[in-house]
């Protein structure tokens, strides 16, 4: 069984890669899951864990790795505004599947059940005690709350994707910096982190880990900015 502290340090000072493929996405097959081929790749290329969505992801990128796993479930509710593992429901589902860490928005958006986002961690820690929560977040009060709240990461996961933090095409290194030397648990670098030297200086605030994916297993992305480039150029 791989504990806690099996996992931190696994992953202390290296890049967890991000194997994710959604409805809507050219990687995203409904008939099976590929991803843990993009798995297969990145533990060959050393990394230490995968984060990864859906059960069924989960399951698969397990069995083919052996590498801890952060999972999580992209779903989105009527009067939810988050949708990374929103419910009790997800957490259950991805506790079943084996996930190693079960990541979570720690937003202080609105949620559907009126419930906050402090009393939803409360009640996912009474019912699994022994569980590992990684708290995706995106700006500094976030990251704080979930701490005091006694989730064992914080990710800076979600800087830039609400309405209230910024739009920068760049990683929110100042958010990295600020929570590793404010808080006591291991702070993941996640968010936007592009090219080898965003995700060097990213380690170099201070943070335990960093999550890298678009970057590496979204082909459309990456062709994407390629392309940008090449018409911004001309």
């Amino acid at each position: 069984m791989i504990t806690k502290k099996d996992i931190l340090d696994a992953i202390h000072g290296k890049m967890i890669i991000s194997c994710q493929a959604v409805e809507d996405e050219p990687l995203y097959v409904e008939e099976k899951s590929i991803m843990y081929l993009m798995a297969r790749a990145a533990k060959q290329a050393g990394t230490p864990a995968i984060r990864t969505s859906s059960i069924r992801d989960v399951i698969a990128i397990k069995e083919e790795t052996g590498l801890p796993v952060i999972g999580l479930v992209k779903i989105q509710y009527p009067g939810y505004e988050g949708y990374i593992t929103p419910t009790m429901k997800e957490v259950d589902d991805l506790v079943a599947a084996g996930s190693d860490v079960v990541a979570l928005d720690c937003t202080l958006r609105k949620r559907g059940d009126g419930t906050t986002v402090n009393e939803f961690i409360a009640q996912i820690k009474e019912k699994y005690p022994d569980i590992i929560l990684m708290a995706d977040i995106s700006n500094y009060e976030e990251g704080i709350n979930a701490w005091k709240c006694g989730v064992d990461i914080v990710g800076t996961t979600m800087s830039g994707y609400t309405d209230y933090t910024s739009k920068k095409d760049e990683p929110d290194y100042e958010l990295m910096e600020r929570l590793a030397k404010d808080t006591d648990i291991p702070i993941i670098g996640e968010g936007k982190i592009h090219y080898p030297d965003q995700a060097v200086k990213a380690l170099q605030t201070g943070v335990w880990a960093i999550v890298v994916g678009g970057a590496i297993t979204r082909p459309l992305e990456i062709a994407q900015r390629f392309q940008k480039a090449i018409e911004a150029g001309k």
